[in-house]
């Protein structure tokens, strides 16, 4: 199969920071750039040639735009199976559909990794009451109960303490398809963001360690500690669903060592976002080449580094002091260009680099302390 070469256009499906972020790398090598979302002036379309505006379950309007691109790939995973397989009569879609459809639902994505063989959290599916209670026998407490789909960033899920918090939980989060996973007590949150080319080859950005506040990624240091089992264990998911893109695989990391598959995400990861400034190929740049069928690029970490995200409560105060984060001649300024903040919405992340990845860290949240026109934000405390 050709490669789609500079010059090509390549279609987004999705308008987010993701797509943002992928349209930058798509545009300074040359190619064009369309959008696809039911939203105008995203984050994304801001920046591409052509952003059309329509829900995903206009398969007209997915089909038209997918005859004006020469590929398309996605930015997040919520787009309806439908819709990707509309897609792919005109034009082809890396990651395949199917790989979509795996990891949008929680119980296909479990069902996925424990039927390959893969080390997840025990869990029970839930579709009733009655199931919901054979579940919590099963799997005791504690345990956490999420929803099967579009859940994100601690959204759709609950915390089951006790068996009698069980209803209560379960109509907290819809009353809908849910998974009862069993509580992990894990020393540490990593992930492995990683991508496989057209032809099979395999890269990945190593091991990153990942601390969350309110379960919101909240900083990212880059490298953690190696962990043989985390890469492999990435690199045989690429290989079982056949990916052609970059998809970040989420581990606890036990006591013992051990690692346990928490999530998938088929496309750049928030964890990945170090690598636009530290690495010799950005995860952006690499889903393009990955798409593409280019040769995939050096994933090499030039420096340490640590992310921040800036989320919309720094705006509590006003406009945040965008100088003073630009005053720190090592941190490196990212926003996404939304123009409502919200609580708990992503506007953007600071990297920062430093002599190891602690120190990058410490730098980031001075910057960010900076930018928030205060002394400490709770995240730091």
């Amino acid at each position: 199969m050709s490669a789609v070469l500079p010059g090509s256009t390549v279609g987004i499906m999705g308008g987010g920071q993701l797509g943002r972020m992928f349209a930058l790398s798509a545009r300074r090598m040359g190619y064009r750039v369309h959008t696809l979302s039911p939203d105008t002036d995203t984050p994304a379309g801001q920046i591409s040639d052509l952003e059309i505006r329509a829900g995903f379950e206009d398969l007209d309007a997915v089909g038209d735009f997918a005859r004006g691109v020469d590929v398309v790939t996605f930015e997040f995973e919520n787009v309806p199976a439908a819709a990707a397989e509309h897609a792919a009569r005109y034009a082809p879609v890396r990651p395949d559909g199917s790989v979509l459809h795996i990891a949008q639902h929680r119980v296909r994505e479990k069902e996925f990794l424990s039927g390959a063989g893969f080390p997840v959290a025990p869990f029970r599916v839930v579709r009733s009451e009655c199931e919901l209670r054979d579940a919590v026998a099963a799997i005791g407490c504690p345990a956490v109960l999420k929803t099967a789909g579009f859940g994100y960033d601690g959204r759709g899920q609950a915390m089951v303490s006790r068996p009698e918090e069980a209803p209560a939980a379960w109509q907290s989060i819809g009353g809908g398809e849910a998974v009862l996973e069993g509580y992990i007590d894990f020393a540490r949150e990593v992930s492995v963001v990683a991508a496989r080319g057209m032809d099979g080859e395999f890269a990945h950005y190593g091991v990153v360690e990942n601390r969350h506040r309110h379960h919101i990624l909240d900083a990212t240091l880059a490298p953690a500690a190696p962990h043989a089992e985390a890469v492999e264990i990435a690199r045989a998911i690429l290989e079982k669903l056949r990916v052609t893109g970059v998809l970040a695989v989420e581990f606890f990391i036990g006591r013992d060592g051990s690692a346990m598959v928490n999530e998938l995400a088929p496309r750049p990861h928030n964890s990945g976002h170090f690598s636009i400034d530290a690495c010799v190929t950005s995860q952006f740049e690499q889903q393009l080449r990955s798409v593409c069928g280019l040769p995939l690029g050096s994933t090499a970490q030039l420096r340490p580094a640590a992310m921040v995200n800036l989320l919309g409560d720094l705006w509590e105060n006003g406009e945040p002091d965008w100088a003073a984060a630009c005053a720190e001649p090592e941190v490196k300024l990212h926003l996404y260009g939304k123009s409502e903040p919200r609580r708990g919405r992503k506007m953007g992340h600071l990297t920062a680099l430093g002599a190891n990845p602690e120190a990058a860290l410490e730098r980031a949240l001075k910057a960010r302390r900076g930018v928030a026109r205060c002394e400490m934000i709770e995240s730091e405390r």
